[in-house]
């Protein structure tokens, strides 16, 4: 089996939800490891102050800065992840979402050509690129055609068939990954943790209803700590030129989602629809097939459902504690 090593990392996005926890977790997972970052916005900055890490102020939009940047560091390991992601918000701002992510791709992956550097590249997607579904195409597999419905998934969908062409025709090294659904306590506009967030506002009696947007859309979900193990056996283990779907075990609606939660809770937790919170187009059914993953990798997600959001809710509770939110 593949096993590769590396000696230095770059994460776009570092200081975002996912970015900054998949440094953590590659820190602890290799010793010797030294990792960079590009970052537009401070985020978790916070949570990156290790000897490890080092951290450059910058925009991906702007090619000549991140050239220099890349040059510089010269990765033998880049996991991109940076992007303009709210899914909601990408409706009201589409011409921003895609310029933005498709950009940024776009002049990572070209200096990466022309400057004839040679990193393994792990292109962080989504399983939004897939859109709407029928059920006879559940469990969905990375052979299903793409078919996206929202302002951000198309620039997802860009994200994909351009760094194909990249491996294609320039022969990068690339590997993509198709994320589902993920526990992630720093991603405040995922259902998940607005929930968690509401329940633990609820709790402290500064908000009296938890309000929500579509409760029927099912979702396979996992913990962020497998999430990000799940990236770092892409890289490790995966395949070049492979697209593999993550997905964890748990099957779940995101009203029955909701339900577990308020088990919970230390109080009693009414909600409502918010229309504001409802997508023109939905994406209902994310259910995922990730057996080539598996089979190349032997990631298997470790994390309990039940643990993972009762761990959740804590974060949430505790970083109302400290203003966080």
């Amino acid at each position: 089996m593949i096993n590769r090593k590396f000696n230095k990392c770059l994460i776009t996005g570092i200081t975002g939800s996912g970015g900054s926890y998949l440094a953590e977790h590659i820190l602890s997972k290799d010793k010797k490891i030294k990792i960079f970052g590009i970052y537009r916005s401070f985020g978790n900055k916070n949570s990156l102050k290790n000897k490890r890490i080092k951290l450059f102020k910058g925009d991906l939009c702007n090619f000549n800065r991140t050239q220099k940047i890349i040059k510089k560091i010269n990765p033998d390991l880049i996991f991109h992840l940076a992007s303009t992601a709210n899914v909601r918000e990408s409706f009201d701002l589409p011409k921003k979402t895609i310029e933005n992510n498709n950009a940024i791709t776009l002049n990572l992956l070209e200096i990466i050509r022309k400057n004839k550097i040679n990193p393994l590249i792990v292109i962080c997607s989504t399983s939004e690129v897939y859109g709407r579904i029928d059920k006879k195409d559940i469990p969905i597999k990375e052979t299903k055609s793409i078919s996206p419905v929202n302002p951000y998934s198309v620039s997802k969908a860009f994200q994909d068939m351009i760094s194909q062409v990249y491996f294609e025709s320039y022969g990068l090294k690339i590997i993509i990954t198709r994320m589902f659904s993920y526990i992630n306590a720093r991603k405040n506009y995922l259902f998940q943790t607005t929930f968690a967030k509401q329940i633990a506002d609820i709790e402290k009696g500064k908000k009296k209803i938890l309000t929500h947007g579509n409760l029927n859309s099912v979702r396979n979900i996992i913990d962020i700590s497998d999430a990000m193990q799940a990236y770092w056996l892409a890289a490790k283990k995966g395949r070049i030129g492979e697209i593999y779907n993550i997905s964890g075990k748990k099957v779940i609606s995101v009203g029955k989602y909701l339900k577990e939660l308020k088990k919970l809770s230390h109080a009693k937790i009414k909600s409502k629809v918010d229309k504001k919170l409802l997508r023109p187009v939905d994406v209902t059914l994310q259910i995922a097939n990730s057996k080539k993953f598996i089979r190349d990798t032997h990631w298997s997600p470790k994390i309990s459902f039940e643990k993972s959001i009762k761990k959740l809710l804590d974060e949430c509770r505790k970083s109302w504690e400290k203003k966080e939110f």
